[in-house]
């Protein structure tokens, strides 16, 4: 039987990511199987996820995805002997909505039938934080809060003013804490945690906040928590359900500049008859041998515009594919790559594959975030003309063009069909991040789309 629990927050900044990787490291290396589950788009603490488990971590959002593949996503993942930990986004009752739970944390845990851990912050407040838990105990019933964990407490005598009055007003446990600890903060940038594939995170961290963890935070009872899971049976949606040949090889970039994918839309691409070829727009010379296609994804590239600029044979190596026609599949930061020129976060531009009409900078930089739901101006190698599909966008960089009608990839029908991305030969390149199980047959076509003829 499947065991899961959900860490969620009761706001953004609390730690959540710091205490969700504790726990699945901590019972990672008690020898437990566990799979790491990340609620919403966020690319960035999946990374930590992984590194904690030893597994890729997987997103599972609300509103991105039809519910039926959110489960789908999850069971196949999950299956088996596992512990199933899932963190949480924003706080728990956060989403694309003000009034309503869709694409919340909330609402995630509730389709999947599991309990949740609350995480509160303690760091200025004593007896009073039973209040605070009091009211999301409460704000919806339904949810099932099965414990609490206090994050920046003082010590033990800060948990005598804090615990007793938590657990005679709402009932639940206070299933341990972490204490105020500096070096367990991490370096942030955009609004976020620093991927890990830059080299930011080291070990020393990750075995002084497992041993926190194990130190103060009760795991035996957590993984009874686990143990009430009882997520829901359904059938395949976005998987095939039978085993597909091997019809085409696509190039993944894949490196420190661009290290966002999302893990199911990946094993979806294989799973349809893609062999995925990862390349280092970075370090490489060349793109694989034999690919029909290429998928750049996002990422911090403006992080390394002078190390992409200076790989010239990668850059005349991509050039080449163009002139060969090989479609070209790219996100955000795929999308900054190939364009004439990027400037790095110091305002000095370099010159970059060349492919679009776009210069995108840095120096004007405002941030752009938002769920949005697109349709597609022209056929795409994911989505037929007029097709509709729910993306995300964040990103801090601007262009100083916009596409023309003739141009553009989308409409953000959410926006005022505002135009989005740029298609321009065997080029398909756009802010808009998508997860391959946002609809069926997006990963089919994008492998239909790069079989050499």
């Amino acid at each position: 039987m499947t065991k899961a629990v959900v860490i969620a927050g009761v706001r953004s900044g609390v730690g959540k990511t710091t205490i969700a990787t504790g726990i699945m490291g901590a019972l990672t290396r008690r020898g437990h199987q566990v799979q790491p589950f990340k609620a919403g788009p966020d690319y960035i603490d999946p990374s930590y996820h992984q590194l904690a488990c030893g597994v890729p971590s997987r997103n599972l959002d609300t509103w991105l995805l039809p519910h039926p593949t959110v489960t789908e996503l999850f069971r196949r993942a999950g299956s088996g002997d596992k512990v199933c930990v899932v963190e949480g986004v924003m706080g728990v009752f956060d989403g694309h909505s003000s009034l309503t739970e869709e694409g919340s944390t909330a609402q995630l845990a509730k389709l999947l039938n599991a309990p949740v851990i609350l995480v509160v912050d303690a760091a200025k407040v004593a007896r009073s934080v039973a209040a605070e838990v009091l009211g999301y105990q409460t704000f919806d019933p339904s949810l099932r809060i099965a414990g609490v964990i206090l994050n920046g407490v003082g010590g033990p005598r800060h948990m005598e003013f804090c615990q007793p009055q938590i657990e005679a007003t709402t009932g639940l446990p206070v299933l341990g804490y972490l204490p105020r600890r500096e070096d367990f903060v991490q370096p942030e940038r955009h609004l976020g945690l620093i991927p890990t594939v830059e080299g930011t995170v080291v070990q020393e961290w990750y075995d002084a906040l497992i041993a926190q963890v194990e130190e103060t935070v009760d795991l035996e009872q957590i993984l009874k928590i686990s143990a009430t899971a009882s997520p829901p049976a359904g059938d395949p949606q976005v998987y095939p359900s039978e085993s597909q040949p091997v019809r085409a090889r696509i190039a993944i970039a894949q490196d420190r500049a661009f290290s966002f994918y999302y893990q199911d839309s990946l094993d979806l691409l294989q799973a349809w008859g893609a062999e995925l070829a990862p390349f280092s727009p970075l370090t490489d010379e060349a793109l694989p041998k034999g690919v029909g296609g290429v998928y750049i994804g996002g990422g911090f590239p403006e992080m390394f515009a002078r190390e992409l600029s200076e790989n010239r044979p990668m850059l005349d190596s991509m050039r080449a594919a163009l002139d060969r026609n090989i479609p070209v599949y790219a996100e955000c930061g795929g999308l900054m790559y190939l364009g004439r020129s990027l400037s790095d976060l110091d305002g000095a531009e370099y010159p970059m594959v060349g492919a679009l009409p776009v210069i995108t900078s840095m120096s004007n930089r405002r941030l752009t975030l938002g769920y949005r739901e697109v349709e597609a101006c022209d056929d795409t190698p994911i989505l037929d003309r007029g097709q509709r599909v729910r993306g995300h966008e964040f990103h801090w960089s601007v262009l100083t063009e916009q596409p023309t009608p003739e141009q553009a990839v989308y409409r953000v029908v959410d926006q005022e069909n505002r135009l989005e991305g740029f298609r321009v030969g065997s080029v398909w390149a756009s802010y808009i991040h998508v997860h391959l199980g946002s609809a069926p047959g997006l990963a089919r076509r994008f492998v239909e789309t790069c079989v050499l003829e």
